[in-house]
């Protein structure tokens, strides 16, 4: 049995999707003779007696398929040691595929207590120190669970008890972090209202096997999933024997200044946006100041504001250098185009996506590139000479790529993907974690930050710091990878007192 791991969601670790998971499971059954189903119940049954070494009762609830078996293996590992285990079965054992089949039958020699249906008066005399097991639905569910197994995943959040999730939380998309629609789709995209929720398992530990899933790390996978454990069923070398779908991003060395640089030494950046309040506008000129303060703040050397507005007085500090758009030096310049824009950037942009030499395209800029198919050609006509960093949220993804913020939810990794390769630039797609992608490289996953960065202006703070570290010699995708990853640990670190808002996160930066 391989050793169990505790997954830092901040360290750099691969993820596989579903496919590339059977691909490892094939190569595992061709490797070792005891069937995987045993090995990841062996697991199970350790983590849970490690977890909950003074649980006077282990509930397992397992569903229709090879979960239940992982489960039903499980059961039996700890009945063989000796804890009281009850197993509720969803659906007739006679009737499940073949592995399962075969544990429900080792199960039932063994003497282990296994019924079929829920068990909810019982369920109501668990305590907190008692566990329960997530067996309901794995990786191969296709679709959300039934009416009467929400009915079970209602149960598992309302009981007292600690519930460790096999593989993943039954409700749980395992390849975005999006949970499985009901009658109404979109809301798949709604926060997670309380733990009796009826959507998904709310776990305070999953058990990942073979390999880890990107959906744990994404969407509300975050939310689910608890503390994440590993168990692999395999040596290193097998574990790693096909490229990752992605990789978790990492800490990277922040660019520090030496005692013989200057301010020429750390690149020049240069904040174009910030329209002026119209009839037909916002005007929102302090989009552009909070990422003109971002990249002030992270270190560029100096840092120009051109305030579509025209209008400087009073919005930006005096560490700012001012400026209007059309007098810049956009060759030489590291542009980040489109906070608080408005209708105004579409003017902008042309001369904008032809001349500047490092690009971070934002809000706005990217919203009249998805409407204008002129600025599409002038943006796939930059190449590696002019490096660019798209930043979209969902929704912008899908304006770009013309299709629903909800396929772009459910697809997170690939929606990343196909933006980077339709523009030939490095993507920056936002949400929980946050993914990065770029022509030939293998995405990352960011799992920094946390729900405080919810709030108006932090986007903008983020495109001025990836700004500012292509300012600092990073290529644009180490420059995004970067900034990902600090902006969101400033949230992890802030003090719990004190509100969060985008002026304050830009002014922590460095």
């Amino acid at each position: 049995m391989s050793l169990l791991q505790r997954l830092s969601p901040t360290s750099c670790w691969p993820v596989y999707e579903t496919g590339r998971i059977r691909a490892l499971e094939a190569l595992l059954l061709a490797q070792n003779p005891t069937p995987l189903m045993q090995q990841a119940g062996g697991a199970a049954a350790q983590l849970a007696q490690a977890i909950a070494p003074h649980a006077n009762h282990i509930w397992v609830a397992a569903g229709p398929g090879n979960n239940g078996g992982d489960g039903l293996e499980a059961a039996l590992q700890l009945h063989l040691a000796g804890r009281s285990v009850r197993v509720s079965l969803w659906g007739p054992g006679a009737q499940l595929p073949a592995d399962a089949h075969a544990a429900w039958l080792r199960a039932k020699a063994a003497g282990v207590p296994i019924e079929q249906g829920l068990p909810e008066a019982w369920l109501q005399s668990l305590q907190a120190h008692d566990l329960c097991i997530d067996a309901l639905l794995g990786i191969g569910s296709q679709r959300p669970p039934s009416a009467e197994l929400r009915g079970w995943v209602m149960a598992l959040n309302r009981c007292a008890a600690q519930v460790l999730a096999l593989d993943l939380p039954t409700g749980l998309n395992c390849d975005s972090g999006q949970l499985w629609a009901h009658a109404h789709p979109a809301q798949t995209d709604q926060p997670l209202k309380h733990k009796s929720s009826d959507r998904v398992v709310q776990a305070d530990h999953t058990l990942s096997f073979v390999a880890a899933k990107p959906g744990l790390f994404m969407g509300h996978g975050r939310d689910a999933c608890g503390q994440l454990w590993l168990a692999s069923l395999s040596d290193q070398a097998t574990a790693h024997a096909l490229a990752p779908t992605a990789w978790l991003n990492s800490a990277q060395a922040t660019p520090t200044k030496t005692h013989a640089s200057h301010k020429g030494s750390h690149g020049d950046v240069a904040v174009i946006g910030g329209e002026a309040l119209t009839e037909h506008s916002m005007g929102m000129p302090g989009a552009a100041v909070l990422a003109a303060t971002a990249a002030l703040h992270a270190g560029a050397g100096r840092t120009f504001l051109s305030l579509l507005s025209g209008q400087f007085g009073g919005v930006a500090p005096p560490d700012l250098m001012q400026s209007h758009w059309p007098s810049l030096p956009l060759e030489s310049l590291h542009v980040v185009c489109g906070c608080g824009g408005g209708q105004s950037i579409q003017s902008v942009l042309p001369e904008v996506l032809r001349r500047s030499a490092q690009l971070v395209l934002d809000a706005d800029g990217l919203n009249a590139v998805a409407r204008d198919p002129a600025l599409q050609a002038l943006l796939r006509q930059r190449d590696a000479r002019q490096p660019t960093v798209l930043t979209p949220h969902p929704l912008e993804a899908a304006r770009l790529l013309n299709t629903s913020t909800a396929a772009i939810q459910n697809t997170r990794l690939q929606a990343a993907q196909d933006l980077a390769a339709l523009f030939q630039c490095t993507v920056l797609l936002k949400g929980s974690g946050t993914v990065i992608a770029a022509p030939g490289q293998t995405p990352r996953i960011n799992t920094t930050g946390n729900g405080r960065l919810a709030t108006g202006g932090t986007g903008d703070v983020l495109a001025g710091l990836v700004g500012a570290r292509m300012a600092q010699g990073m290529s644009a995708f180490e420059a995004a990878c970067a900034a990902a990853w600090q902006h969101g640990q400033l949230a992890n670190d802030w003090p719990p007192e004190l509100a969060l808002t985008a002026s304050r996160l830009a002014q922590r930066l460095h």
